[in-house]
């Protein structure tokens, strides 16, 4: 499971880092990522871990959510409401499936999880492949962030410890920080060829990282993408590949 990262994004309550951390390691996750947290390290940390020590000296701190996912090539982000760009978008269930098979592959897979008062930006669910909702009570749907924690880490437990889907023949894994570099050179194509005004981009962009990140293109595909980006960009008279 040293696959798996669990990222937190400014937690504003420090109990609540120290229960992801004994919700991690009752269900043998142990990669701890945090997003610039309120306060960290902390004795209520500590104390909420409740033995989990070995998750929290471990842990690494971040300055942004890029930089946490940087190195990893699927990217889950958690939230309790639907946005007004729809997002790829799967179960609990699903998504531990999912997150089994590509760690078979060798693949890193993070599970995002926002701020407890307002959750996910929309611009760092821009970061995320695929969005999980855990359902819940509609009239009631507030879920501690603990426990989302907990839901999610024990989904993919229960799928790890049934039959693992023995590993593909997969090209290296397009890590975010690929797709990044593709969405820039993406978005600066669009400007020379005339298609996206960028003072008046109307959410293109943003309506296409949606679009990308439901197709999870292998390095191969990836290769492919930014060859034709060049191409066109050589067409439009840039000339530099």
């Amino acid at each position: 499971m040293n696959l798996i990262s669990i990222v937190l994004v400014r937690t504003t309550h420090p109990g609540n880092i120290g229960a992801t951390a004994r919700a991690m390691k009752t269900m043998g996750l142990a990669d701890l990522r945090l997003v610039v947290p309120k306060v960290f390290p902390a004795a209520e940390v500590t104390a909420r871990a409740a033995g989990a020590d070995d998750i929290l000296d471990t842990a690494s701190v971040y300055k942004s959510l890029s930089e946490a996912v940087s190195d990893c090539a699927l990217v889950y982000g958690t939230t309790a409401r639907m946005r007004s760009i729809p997002w790829p978008c799967v179960s609990p269930e699903q998504a531990a499936g999912q997150i089994i098979r590509s760690m078979s592959e060798g693949r890193r897979a993070a599970l995002v999880f926002g701020r407890e008062s307002s959750g996910l930006s929309n611009r760092e669910l821009e970061l995320c492949n695929r969005m999980i909702v855990i359902p819940s009570n509609p009239d009631f749907s507030s879920l501690n962030l603990a426990a989302a924690v907990q839901i999610l880490c024990y989904e993919i437990h229960k799928h790890a410890i049934g039959d693992v889907l023995p590993a593909a023949d997969k090209l290296p894994a397009v890590t975010m920080e690929d797709m990044d570099r593709f969405y820039a050179q993406l978005e600066q194509c669009l400007i020379e060829i005339g298609f996206l005004d960028p003072d008046r981009p109307r959410r293109l962009m943003r309506r296409l990282k949606s679009l990308f990140s439901r197709v999870d293109p292998d390095q191969n595909e990836y290769n492919i993408l930014r060859g034709i980006l060049a191409a066109v960009q050589e067409i439009a008279g840039r000339g530099d590949g």
